[in-house]
Parts: C-alpha cells; structure tokens; sequence
C-alpha cells in the first residue's frame, strides 16, 4: 500500500523499527525516540464532543446477514438520515456500482443528499466502528488531527478475509493527508469507550482474550491504550453480553454520556443468562474512581427481551447507541423496554434528539448502529 509521506511507524522518528506484533517490553515506551501520540498531545475525543462527520462502510457483504440483507437498508438509510440533520455522513463504497446503489436508498430513504460524501475505499464488511480510522486532536498543534490505525484481524480471525477493512483507516489519512501511526497491535473501536478527559473504559473478556494479542498482557495492553488513544486511566469491567461474537465489546454493556456519567445495561430476569454477567460489570463499575477521585454516576439501562433468529440468540442491547451531533440514535426490537430506554437515554441527552429505529433486522449481523460508525472529532 502507499502511504501518506506524513507517517509514523511504531518507533517514530526516523521511521524505523516498525515492530510488527507490537511492543512487550514496557520500558520501550519512556524512550525519548519512541514518539506516540500522547507523547505529542493527542487525545480521542469522546462521542458526545462535536464531530465534523460521520464515517460509514456501506453494508454489502451477504454473509453478515444470512438470508436478509435486503430487510437492512430501510433501516440503515434511517440512521443515515437521522444523522445526517447534524453532520457529514462519509461512506466508504467498493465502486461506482455500490456507489450508485447506495444513492438510490439513499433517496428512498428521503436523506438529505448533499450531506453525504463518498469514498471509494473498498470493504470486507460494514463494521466501521472496529476498521475505521481512530481519529485523535490537539486543537493547539499545527496538526490538529491524527489517524492512529490499529491492526484488525475481524475480531479474532474469525471471519475472514479482513485485508480491505485493514487498510481503511490509511486510505482515509491519505484521503486528508494528514499523519498515521501504526501501534502494531489488534485494536477495535468497539473494544474502547471514552470519556474525553483521560478515561478510557474497556472489558477484560474482549482486549485479553487471545485471539487478539497473546504476546501481551494486561499492563502492556494498558500502555498502548495510554499512548496512542491519549487516556491517563484505562478501566476495566469483566463482561460481553451474549450472543456478541467481538468477545465483550463494551459498547454493547457500558456507555459514557459524560464525563463522569455511564450508561450500563442491566438484565431484571434473574432467569436470563446476561443477568449474572451485568451485575458483575454492575458490581465493578460501583467500585471505579476516576482520575478526580470521584465515583462514576451510574445510571441503569433495561436489556430488551432476547431476540433469536434460526436458533441464535443475537447480541441486543440499548447501549449500542450512536451519539451524533443532533441527534442519538438508539436500536430498537419491538419489545416493551423500547420505550423505557429511549426515555432513560433522553434524559441523559437534553439537548439533542433521541431517535428510536428498529434494529431487529440489523442485530442478526450480530451489531447495530454503533457498531456500524465511527465519528470524526470537529477541531
């Protein structure tokens, strides 16, 4: 691949040394050559700061959704929408025929057009949100904006191939032509919730399980959580939900709405398999402090009844929402808690929308509208 002539490697400042599977030895970032972004002032802004847009992968990959693709777009094309009344949607397309596609339920769809911009940047699969570019600022820098772009091996080589989706985040910083820098190590975005003031919140079951980065533990994965997402404090709960096939991603249980306040989702039927599992995250996050001393506000989040498809309980949850700048838009399985969590997330979210939209449909891809997205920070 061509890379930007503004890169980093993994040691930076000759660009030499690029270590392929990742740093273990801890002393090597407190090397003065071992340039990171935090060491430069960067930082990942969290969701609820001001984006510039929006970045999507266009859903096409058939296998995601066995036997009901086609049931996806209405859906899909209303989040667009939805976002779309407060910022750029930028959507990575494999060509002019998916471009052209796209368009058409697009208009269906009533999205206002001249806020959507394509990219023809060619994709395994729609999950932006785990491929997609980890942008970082430092609003006083020159450079204001950085793309730090992880190793992705689909969440555990598990549905390969995975090679176009790897490479999304540097067509995109060659697209901006603005600085990349390669951790060497499996990181998806989905793994990782911020606080935008030094907190980074993630689950053990997903970032120490091994099919990620075997050659790490716990305290050199918190080392490059610190260096290239720019946070101070890495918290960690234990669990995933089930029926998520990302190991745990915490952005189907635990969710920042600010800076000191979280969204956890908890199971009421003691008889349901999540229950145990969220009131042990439950359990851990009442015992967190942040970097002020002070405890997390932790506010409860019904699950929705399960939703199983040909046998398979899928990954449902309300956390899996989407804060854009006008809107949140929160997936929806026509059950009786619908309504009970948009109201709880409305609360949390006075001065913007909150926009319920069915994700039955979508979740049997195993993710939704979070899942799905991955903003660009304004600067």
């Amino acid at each position: 691949m061509q890379h930007s002539p503004l890169y980093f490697r993994s040691l930076d400042t000759a660009a030499s040394g690029n270590i392929k599977d990742g740093i273990t030895d801890v002393t090597a970032f407190e090397r003065p050559e071992f340039m990171t972004p935090k060491k430069l002032g960067y930082y990942f802004p969290a969701e609820f700061a001001a984006h510039s847009a929006t970045w999507l992968s266009w859903p096409h990959k058939e296998a995601s959704w066995p036997g009901k693709i086609h049931t996806i777009y209405p859906h899909y094309t209303a989040f667009v929408k939805a976002v779309a009344e407060g910022e750029q949607v930028h959507i990575n397309v494999n060509d002019e025929i998916m471009q052209q596609f796209a368009l058409e339920e697009l208009t269906k769809a009533g999205v206002d057009l001249s806020k959507i911009r394509f990219f023809f940047h060619p994709t395994n699969d729609a999950w932006c949100r785990d491929h997609g570019p980890a942008f970082l600022i430092h609003p006083k820098a020159q450079q204001k904006k950085i793309i730090v772009d992880w190793a992705y091996n689909a969440w555990g080589n598990k549905y390969p191939p995975y090679d176009l989706d790897d490479h999304i985040p540097t067509l995109i910083a060659n697209e901006y032509n603005i600085p990349v820098f390669y951790p060497g190590i499996v990181m998806e975005g989905g793994a990782v919730e911020f606080n935008g003031a030094g907190t980074v919140l993630t689950s053990t079951a997903c970032l120490l399980n091994p099919n990620r980065n075997p050659h790490l533990n716990q305290q050199q994965i918190e080392l490059y959580l610190q260096h290239y997402y720019g946070v101070d404090q890495v918290l960690w709960v234990s669990e995933g939900i089930v029926g998520d096939d990302t190991d745990g991603h915490i952005d189907d249980t635990v969710r920042f709405v600010n800076e000191d306040t979280v969204l956890t989702v908890v199971e009421e039927s003691k008889q349901d398999e999540n229950y145990e599992r969220l009131q042990t995250n439950l359990k851990e996050l009442k015992q967190m402090r942040l970097l002020n001393g002070r405890q997390l506000n932790i506010i409860e989040l019904p699950m929705p009844d399960a939703v199983v498809y040909e046998d398979q309980r899928l990954p449902a949850s309300y956390a899996n929402f989407y804060i854009a700048n006008a809107v949140v838009v929160v997936p929806t399985y026509r059950c009786p808690q619908d309504e009970k969590a948009l109201q709880i997330i409305r609360d949390c979210f006075p001065t913007r929308k909150v926009v319920g939209i069915d994700s039955t449909d979508l979740v049997w891809g195993l993710g939704s509208f979070h899942c799905l997205s991955q903003q660009e920070p304004g600067v």
